[in-house]
């Protein structure tokens, strides 16, 4: 939300306005045309309706992607949409009951705006028209799976605890590999066109994805991965896509940052939103819970890292230098370092903390690792709970991850269309390894038993790198390619 200052002449103009200016009693405008269903309709549902009515979670029977399947029944087997009929409309009937009703809809939510519930009534009573562009009516869910000509740019990707699946981000889905890349096992499709974060929770049964679609809806979404693969809970959240999503380390919420400026956190069986916090300046790009559940940590491009409490949403400290010039760039990256015991220590307010450290990385490339909690008074120009910096690499950090134990981490870079994955030993700063890659790299994953490492990104391969050598062990398009249809030949020239 901007923020206006209102300046003295402004509140003068204000005062003296009633002396010469004449008020005239507001009249109610008439709508200007037709209400559109793609334009006006389909955004209130997005935001509101989709995340339980949707191929993966139709709930009571009843999906509203599309506008062929917001005319059908659900169970009900009564008309959700009757054309120029609003009052023998079960949709209309639903978003009209009080909220706390069991068949209210939203359900468990709000009740929408009343300005919504009438652009709704007008478009059914002015018949129900369709008008979304023939160019954006392809329809993408379980029984029409997304279609690759060309593999896509990767933007994350996640190995489960138990070292069996990797998950990698597609369009429009998260789909489920074989560890080793041999077989594809599953395809998770749900609302977002663009997939930006995934992760698997701590005990493997949940994968938590941060996407939406830019400029439209942001959705965090919680799948339980069985032989079903459950889309458990749809949330949609801002006008805008998410990012790096994070589980607690008791499983039980659910952090990611926000193009609002904002981080927030969710119960990961609910939905219902348990953190809202807006310190930061500019997108928050990535998040990190602290062993004991009760802080987030939290980058962003406005160059810091703040740490949150909880239970209270207050903004704690910034856990970088508040130094102008003190990084060099926006912070992409980061991942805490898993502990082999909780050590605690007495913050500056004298209360005992577990200690925790995190990496981090972003615009200038250098990896560093810090401790989460201030330990000493600030003063102007201290970075006091910097831990350690580590040789950088060529181009942005966008992914740093953690071996199993804390001992090392990988970093991958891009610049000028190039890559490179970097594996550093934690305590040592040793550069273990190095690979040049083909392309930018967006996305790592440590392997649990640690000797692999995946990495991904620009040109939609993943590639399984020895993390002790650096070199790849298998490369493979995650993604089912569609051939191209073959080339008619062209009419023969002269002669």
């Amino acid at each position: 939300m901007r923020s206006f200052r209102v300046t003295p002449l402004v509140l003068l103009f204000g005062l003296f306005v009633p002396w010469f200016a004449r008020s005239e009693p507001a009249k109610d405008k008439a709508p200007a045309g037709p209400v559109s269903y793609y334009r006006e309709i389909r955004p209130i549902l997005q935001q509101h309706c989709q995340g339980c009515h949707q191929p993966a979670k139709p709930l009571g029977g009843y999906v509203m992607t599309t506008f062929q399947a917001l005319l059908q029944p659900g169970d009900t087997g009564k008309a959700s949409v009757v054309p120029k009929q609003a009052d023998k409309s079960v949709l209309i009937e639903r978003i009209l009951l009080p909220k706390g009703h069991k068949e209210a809809m939203p359900k468990d939510k709000d009740p929408l705006l009343a300005a919504d519930v009438d652009k709704i009534r007008r478009w059914v009573s002015e018949g129900a028209t369709d008008d979304t562009p023939k160019t954006v009516q392809d329809v993408i869910d379980d029984k029409h799976p997304p279609l690759y000509k060309l593999p896509p740019t990767i933007t994350s990707i996640d190995f489960s605890p138990d070292g069996t699946l990797l998950a990698v981000a597609g369009h429009h889905e998260v789909l489920l590999h074989k560890a080793d890349g041999s077989a594809l096992v599953g395809r998770l499709i749900g609302l977002s066109e663009r997939i930006q974060a995934i992760r698997f929770s701590p005990d493997g049964k949940s994968l938590a994805v941060a996407g939406g679609s830019p400029a439209r809806f942001g959705e965090i979404q919680i799948w339980k991965i069985d032989k079903k693969n459950r889309l458990e809970l749809s949330v949609p959240i801002t006008f805008d896509t998410l990012y790096g999503i994070s589980w607690s380390p008791d499983g039980t919420k659910v952090a990611f940052g926000c193009a609002d400026n904002s981080i927030r956190a969710i119960d990961a069986a609910t939905g219902k939103q348990v953190l809202f916090q807006l310190a930061h300046s500019d997108l928050v790009l990535g998040t990190a819970f602290t062993q004991d559940n009760e802080n987030v940590l939290s980058i962003s491009r406005d160059m810091s890292m703040k740490l949150t409490e909880v239970k209270t949403q207050r903004f704690v400290d910034n856990v970088t230098s508040i130094t102008p010039g003190a990084l060099k760039g926006g912070l992409l990256a980061i991942d805490r370092r898993p502990q082999a015991k909780r050590t605690i220590i007495k913050g500056i307010d004298g209360a005992d903390k577990v200690y925790d450290e995190v990496v981090m990385g972003g615009a200038d490339g250098i990896p560093r690792l810090y401790k989460v909690h201030r330990t000493v008074t600030r003063t102007i120009g201290d970075d006091n709970n910097r831990v350690r910096v580590y040789a950088g690499l060529s181009g942005r950090i966008f992914s740093m991850r953690f071996n199993k134990e804390g001992t090392r981490f990988a970093a991958g870079t891009s610049l000028d269309g190039k890559g490179e994955v970097r594996i550093y030993e934690t305590d040592s700063a040793k550069l273990i390894s190095k690979q040049d890659a083909t392309g930018p790299v967006f996305a790592l994953a440590y392997h649990p038993a640690g000797k692999v490492v995946a990495a991904a990104g620009f040109d939609g391969k993943v590639r399984l790198l020895d993390a002790d050598s650096g070199k790849v062990v298998k490369e493979f398009v995650p993604v089912p390619l569609v051939a191209a249809p073959a080339k008619k030949p062209g009419p023969k020239g002269p002669g």
